[in-house]
């Protein structure tokens, strides 16, 4: 009897779908300017690009592609997972032979107009044998 209650238990579970939550969080798609200071690089400017993916973001969490355009160093594109106004945000250069790669972690905030701006701590663990770094963000 254990048996036949058991299996009949996990069909039900498997049959279960979890309906979800519509995404109901601050959406910070955009583009933005930046002024950064790495560690090795030193100061540099860059423009980032945040898009929103509803189909992926639920409830307070939002799931963005991103890219950051860099002159005279590339592209960086990687994706960024919100709770919030807080992001985790990972990159990497296009050319991976550089392990030009790493995790930022940015808070937004409204500036005066209206706009969304944020600041971003990253880490790049193999970068020149390791590297940080911050940037700030205004959107456009």
């Amino acid at each position: 009897m254990r048996k036949h209650f058991t299996f009949i238990f996990l069909l039900a579970c498997l049959g279960t779908s979890h309906a979800r939550e519509p995404f109901h969080g601050p959406d910070l798609s955009g583009e933005y300017v930046c002024k950064g200071d790495d560690s090795h690089e030193g100061g540099y400017s860059a423009t980032a690009i945040l898009e929103l993916i509803p189909s992926q973001s639920t409830g307070k969490y939002g799931a963005y592609a991103f890219k950051l355009n860099v002159p005279g160093y590339g592209s960086y594109p990687g994706h960024a997972a919100s709770e919030g106004t807080h992001a985790a945000i990972y990159f990497a250069h296009t050319d991976a032979s550089t392990k030009d790669y790493g995790t930022g972690i940015a808070s937004f905030k409204k500036n005066k107009q209206g706009k969304w701006s944020f600041r971003k701590f990253y880490y790049e663990p193999d970068f020149k044998g390791g590297n940080f770094g911050f940037e700030s963000c205004t959107q456009k």
